[in-house]
């Protein structure tokens, strides 16, 4: 077996244990059985002995068409990757001294972001003399810990860095089926009404 294919199945001749529990084609156990035995009777059929279990006392190893395996395995993860969300990190800035405006188009900005199940960065800026006042910024910081609460929890709880004051914010999946489930029923609701 080449230093490659260390993930891949023994086929064939690779595969050297024996015996070796064997199952047909079509799902089939026929039992244990020497190798050779498994081996002759593979390519009567003209497939392959494939190991599917390695570590199994004895071996497990099916007769089936290796190519075709390999190319399923292939199709079956690609499809994997592709249903695969990347959570990516968002960052919403702050001042300490925030408008209710600014504040509430920040926050719609927020949670879609969550609802997406993005995780966001909270990053409050002290300018000049703000950083004296380093509670206005934990003020922001609480409310918008509350704002969130129903679909995120807190990954990383804020500290201050320099100028900086940050938290991290992550999706809570729970919480976020659950508006979901509220959301689709309020729609049923008013269809219905």
């Amino acid at each position: 077996m080449s230093s490659q294919d260390k993930n891949s199945e023994r086929v064939n001749e690779q595969i050297r244990i024996s015996p070796v529990r064997l199952i047909d084609e079509n799902g089939a156990q026929i039992g244990v059985v020497p190798t050779e035995q498994a081996l002759n009777t593979a390519y009567e059929r003209g497939l392959d002995l494939v190991e599917i279990q390695p570590f199994a006392k004895p071996p497990v190893c099916k007769i089936m068409d290796y190519g075709k395996f390999k190319y399923e395995k292939s199709k079956k993860a690609r499809a994997a990757r592709k249903k695969q969300h990347t959570q990516m990190v968002k960052e919403m800035r702050f001042s300490a001294k925030i408008s209710d405006h600014d504040y509430g188009y920040k926050m719609k900005h927020i949670r879609k972001f969550l609802l997406n199940k993005d995780k966001v960065k909270i990053t409050i800026r002290f300018r000049g003399r703000e950083i004296t006042h380093i509670d206005l910024g934990e003020q922001v910081i609480e409310k918008l810990k509350e704002d969130v609460a129903d679909i995120a929890r807190v990954e990383q709880e804020s500290k201050l860095e320099g100028r900086m004051m940050t938290m991290m914010l992550a999706p809570d999946m729970k919480k976020i089926a659950a508006v979901e489930r509220q959301k689709k029923a309020k729609e049923k609701e008013t269809e219905k009404g």
